[in-house]
């Protein structure tokens, strides 16, 4: 399978005379696969979600999107492929109610009105918002905003669908929630999920975590390979989840876990086994 998203030897700094934010940058991502990008503030992730759109261009490099390489001359017709939510979504709205709001980035791309109406419902349906159609976005939750944010996105049918620190400004209840909607409508609607974050949380559901230190890859790996390099991940500034944390102090008190458990539920059952067998 061809990569929905590739880049090569990408290299970028803002300005003339610039710091590089990233250097020699190469990896790619499948169709229908879910990826964090993870990195400490300042690591350039946010920087590759902007390459990723079309929002900034390479200096040196290539990027491809679904096989198109990004040039001044292609990049609305991979802005059509490509779907972004950011970290506010107060600086996302665009419309006076959940429904216009919605409808705006299809009226940009000259949908069908008839066309729009359906998918309008189907989104909104989606992330579980439909009874807010008419409501005015002031009177929303934020993790409402979001959901409506991401309406919007799913609405125009992307592949590829980034979240650049998407929860960051939720409470840990409106971040969970937020998430699992996202996982439902990956394999749903068979998006490329790609999760910018610097919150190591975010990374247990995904399939591959790609780590950025300093603009450049760091790692790449599993959530499980690289989440149990825990130590070597704090000297880079990212903070450990609790389960690693716990899972680490376990075995500095000589308690053997193998398996590295991401969930709760992996936790209990390797305790239960532990225990089982004293």
């Amino acid at each position: 399978m061809n990569p929905i998203v590739e880049f090569n030897n990408v290299s970028f700094h803002y300005g003339e005379d610039g710091p590089w934010i990233l250097k020699n940058c190469t990896f790619s991502i499948k169709g229908n696969e879910s990826v964090a990008i993870i990195g400490h503030n300042g690591s350039g992730k946010s920087t590759i979600a902007k390459l990723m759109n079309g929002l900034l261009f390479p200096q040196e490099g290539e990027v491809y999107i679904n096989g198109k390489l990004l040039t001044e001359e292609s990049v609305w017709e991979i802005r059509k492929d490509v779907g972004m939510v950011f970290q506010n979504p107060d600086n996302q709205f665009v419309g006076a109610t959940v429904q216009d709001d919605v409808a705006f980035g299809m009226e940009n791309r000259g949908i069908e009105r008839k066309e729009m109406e359906i998918r309008i419902e189907d989104a909104l349906e989606a992330v579980k918002m439909k009874e807010y159609r008419l409501t005015e976005p002031h009177r929303l939750s934020g993790g409402q905003k979001q959901r409506v944010a991401i309406a919007g996105v799913i609405a125009i049918s992307p592949k590829v669908l980034i979240l650049d620190e998407a929860t960051v400004m939720l409470d840990p209840k409106g971040r969970t929630e937020i998430m699992e909607t996202i996982g439902h409508l990956q394999k749903e609607k068979d998006l490329s999920l790609i999760t910018i974050t610097h919150d190591l949380h975010e990374v247990m559901k995904v399939e591959r975590v790609i780590v950025l230190n300093k603009g450049e890859i760091w790692a790449t790996g599993t959530p499980r390979e690289i989440l149990k390099n825990g130590s070597e991940l704090q000297k880079i500034g990212l903070d450990m989840p609790f389960l690693i944390e716990l899972s680490q102090e376990l075995k500095d008190l000589g308690v053997n876990v193998l398996n590295e458990p991401l969930t709760t539920e992996e936790m209990l059952e390797e305790l239960w086994i532990l225990h089982s067998k004293m």
